[in-house]
């Protein structure tokens, strides 16, 4: 636990330059975050000549404190490139980044900014970045629902930048899935941007994960959107684009996630489709065809991890009664059912569900929220 004088010169730095900055990040390296902030706030002579330019319009603007207070009233955590959490392996390819493509965003983040319950490492591990174009087709957000739900069901973390159409639709179906989804902004975390996601990014912050590299107040630009996405790259193990046109936010995300060594997958769509330009373009290139959750959980799992659904042991079911396999089956792959719910989609009575119930919670098969019941995740 990092102390107060030390968190308040990491929310300084954040604000103090335009992120990602090298050389404040070389200069925190090199003297550590109190002493960085210190030398910036008085102009020391020593600068770097970059350093001293790229700091000079904020260098006097301290909101710190008004910064930590909103991101505590939140609930929310500043990872700093000496938190334990800080994703350092997730962040390793903006190395050979820099030293191939020499892109000027290639640099991973100082601080970052995060709300909600899920582990940054944890995320980081076992995820896959679903993103595509604002103006979705209802086939393109069918699409990305239908992955992320099969994602959820292998314990895949979804990531992906909250925005409207493609981005919106993978969060909505994980959260429906009761997965864990993070949610990249390219603003503060205290924007709610776009205002019609407002409510989303609340629920996605309850349950899974809603990160900024920038301090609390600032709103999007079209610089911000860019530098955002070599984060949700960078997050995900790899990166799948539902829908895009050529030129989107979207294909700018798949070739970061390219350049940082990620795999890059694309879902074809008609081919009367704008939306899918982008999409047919990518898989023209190195990018895989994905037509469901499974290819993309053999992009990213571990080797021999997955096995086609006819092949998978059904030993655990084999072993249920005729009504515990009734009871099972009538529950849904997501969500949950009243006891009630469950008999009709069994056809059994009320009375004959309770007892399979129970012996399918023994088992570890079921589990019950809230009076409802729901298949345990596996």
């Amino acid at each position: 636990m990092i102390d107060g004088t030390t968190r308040r010169a990491w929310a300084y730095l954040s604000r103090v330059a335009e992120p990602p900055n090298p050389w404040l990040a070389q200069l925190v390296s090199a003297v550590g975050a109190v002493e960085a902030a210190d030398r910036i706030r008085r102009r020391d002579r020593a600068l770097d000549e970059h350093l001293e330019r790229s700091t000079h319009a904020r260098h006097e603007i301290d909101c710190a404190e008004a910064d930590l207070d909103i991101l505590d009233r939140v609930g929310g955590r500043l990872i700093t490139l000496e938190d334990d959490e800080y994703p350092s392996l997730a962040f390793t390819g903006f190395r050979q980044v820099k030293a191939k493509d020499k892109k000027p965003q290639a640099h991973p983040p100082l601080v970052l900014w995060t709300v909600g319950p899920a582990s940054m490492i944890d995320v980081s591990e076992r995820s896959a970045a679903l993103v595509g174009t604002r103006a979705a087709s209802a086939y393109g957000e069918y699409v990305a629902g239908d992955l992320a739900v099969g994602l959820v069901e292998r314990d895949v973390a979804v990531v992906s930048g909250g925005a409207y159409g493609i981005d919106g639709a993978a969060h909505r179906a994980t959260l429906a899935a009761d997965g864990v989804t993070v949610a990249v902004l390219a603003c503060g975390i205290d924007v709610p941007y776009p205002s019609g996601h407002s409510a989303l990014l609340h629920r996605i912050s309850r349950s899974g994960l809603v990160v900024s590299e920038y301090p609390p107040g600032t709103r999007p630009t079209r610089r911000q959107f860019l530098s955002r996405n070599r984060l949700v790259a960078a997050l995900g193990r790899a990166t799948v684009v539902v829908e895009a046109g050529v030129r989107s936010g979207a294909a700018n995300t798949a070739a970061w996630a390219d350049a940082l060594g990620r795999t890059v997958g694309a879902v074809p769509g008609p081919i009367t489709s704008a939306s899918s330009v982008g999409c047919h373009a990518l898989i023209d290139g190195d990018a895989k065809v994905i037509t469901r959750a499974a290819d993309i959980v053999e992009l990213i799992g571990r080797m021999g991890e997955f096995a086609p659904e006819l092949e998978r042991p059904v030993s655990e079911l084999d072993a249920l009664s005729a009504a515990e396999l009734a009871v099972y089956e009538a529950l849904p792959r997501r969500g949950s059912r009243t006891v009630d719910e469950i008999a009709v989609a069994a056809g059994l009575p009320v009375s004959d569900v309770l007892g399979p119930l129970t012996m399918l919670d023994v088992r570890g098969l079921v589990t019950q929220v809230d009076g409802c019941w729901k298949l345990a995740k596996r």
